[in-house]
C-alpha cells in the first residue's frame, strides 16, 4: 500500500513540473514576478494534490476510491496492524499482543475502534493544531456594471474533523484591502509577505485563477503563522465582520432561518481563529439564542444563554450580561431547567446598583449593535 501511494505521489509530482516547467518563461510569469509568488511546501501540495481547486474527473475520482477500497482490505494486517491495541481491546492475542485483524473474527471492526482510540488520544494531546486555508471553488461572478472573481475558502483546523465547516467568500479586492491595512499596521511584519499584484488582462482565465486561489491559500496561512497580525482586528473582521452584518441585518427585518445560518458560520470562524474571547463572540451567542428562540429551538437557545454566562462569570458590567441573564431565567423555565443560579445572580446585580428599570432585552441589543 505504501508503494502505491508513493508511486501515485511521484507521479502527480512529476506532472505538475512538467506542466510548470515550459511557463517559466513567458508572459504569464510576470503576473507573478519572484517578489510576489509565494514559495511551496510540503504540506500546501499535499493539500492541493487532495483536491483542492482539482480538475480530476469524475471517472478518475472513482477509479481511485476503488483502489483506495482494495487498499484497505489487502492491507488490513500490513502497516495498519502494527497499530498498538488500546486496553482491553485484545481479546485474542497472548500476552497482550495484538495479531493482525485477518487473523481473527472481527477484525475489521477492531482495526477501527483502535484508530478511534488513536484519534480521540491525537485530539487530548498538547501538540497546536495549524489553521488551513484552502480554496475549494472560484466563481466569476457577473453584475450589472461589474465582473470578478468570487473565492471560497474553508478554514481547516489540522488534525480535525469538522462536521460543519467554517467558509468564507471573498473577492480580490477583499484581499488587497486587507493587505493594504496590514502594510499599514505591520510594516515590518508584512515585509516578507507576497501578495499577487493585479492584472490588467485575462483576469478570468483558468490559470489566473488557479494561480490566485493557491496565492491567496498561502498569503492567508503567512499571515496566520505572524502572532501579532494573527490577533489583529484586521485579521480576525476580515473573516467573520461581514457574515455579522448579514446576521444582524437578517434578523432585524424577521429573517430568523437565514440569520441563523449567517450567526452560526460567524460562529464557526471566531472558533477556529481562536477569537472566543471578544465582545464579537458574545454578540454572535445573543444572536443565536434570539434566532433559535424565534424559531421554538428553546433547547438550543438555552444552550447559547448558558455558554454566554460562562464567558461572563467573571463580568458584572458588560451590558449584555443583564440580557443575557433574563434570557437564560426565561428559557430555563420553558424547558423545565433550573434557573435558580442566573435568578441570584440577577438579585446581586439589582443590590450592586443595577439600575432599577428594565435592561433591554437581546434582541433589542442586537438591533442597537454597531458593527462599523
Amino acid at each position: 500500500m505504501a508503494a502505491r501511494i508513493l508511486h501515485r505521489l511521484r507521479h502527480a509530482l512529476a506532472g505538475e513540473g512538467a506542466r510548470e516547467e515550459p511557463a517559466r518563461g513567458t508572459a504569464e510569469a510576470e503576473d507573478f514576478p519572484e517578489s510576489s509568488e509565494l514559495e511551496d511546501d510540503t504540506e500546501g501540495l499535499s493539500t492541493r494534490l487532495s483536491g483542492t481547486l482539482s480538475f480530476t474527473s469524475h471517472d478518475e475520482e472513482e477509479e481511485e476510491e476503488e483502489e483506495e477500497e482494495e487498499e484497505e482490505e489487502d492491507g488490513a494486517g500490513g502497516e495498519l496492524g502494527q497499530l498498538p491495541a488500546p486496553p482491553g481491546e485484545a481479546a485474542g492475542a497472548e500476552d497482550g499482543e495484538w495479531a493482525p485483524a485477518g487473523e481473527r473474527a472481527g477484525g475489521s471492526g477492531l482495526l477501527t475502534r483502535q484508530l478511534q482510540e488513536l484519534w480521540r488520544r491525537s485530539r487530548g494531546s498538547l501538540a497546536p493544531q495549524r489553521l488551513l486555508f484552502e480554496v475549494t471553488s472560484a466563481s466569476v461572478v457577473s453584475e450589472r456594471s461589474s465582473k470578478y472573481v468570487l473565492y471560497t475558502i474553508y478554514l481547516i483546523r489540522s488534525g480535525r474533523f469538522d462536521k460543519a465547516p467554517a467558509a468564507i467568500a471573498r473577492r480580490y479586492s477583499d484581499f488587497e484591502r486587507l493587505n493594504r491595512r496590514l502594510r499599514c499596521r505591520f510594516g515590518c511584519d508584512m515585509a516578507g509577505v507576497a501578495f499577487p499584484r493585479k492584472r490588467l488582462r485575462r483576469n478570468f482565465a483558468a490559470e489566473t485563477i488557479a494561480k490566485r486561489s493557491r496565492a491567496f491559500e498561502q498569503f492567508l496561512s503567512h499571515l496566520h503563522s505572524i502572532a501579532e497580525i494573527r490577533r489583529s482586528p484586521e485579521f480576525l473582521e476580515f473573516f467573520f465582520l461581514p457574515d455579522l452584518r448579514a446576521a444582524q441585518r437578517l434578523t432585524c427585518t424577521g429573517m430568523y432561518r437565514e440569520a441563523l445560518a449567517a450567526w452560526a458560520n460567524a460562529y464557526r470562524l471566531q472558533d477556529r481563529l481562536g477569537a472566543c474571547a471578544s465582545g464579537r463572540f458574545l454578540l454572535t451567542l445573543a444572536g443565536l439564542a434570539v434566532c433559535h428562540q424565534e424559531l421554538e429551538q428553546l433547547g438550543e437557545a438555552h444552550g447559547c444563554c448558558e455558554q454566554a454566562l460562562q464567558l461572563l462569570a467573571a463580568q458584572d458590567s458588560h451590558p449584555l450580561l443583564g440580557p443575557f441573564l433574563q434570557a437564560h431565567v426565561h428559557l430555563a423555565w420553558k424547558v423545565g431547567k433550573d434557573k435558580r443560579q442566573s435568578e441570584a445572580r440577577l438579585q446581586d446585580l439589582q443590590d450592586a446598583g443595577l439600575p432599577l428599570q428594565q435592561p433591554p432585552t437581546l434582541k433589542e441589543c442586537l438591533i442597537k449593535e454597531a458593527l462599523d
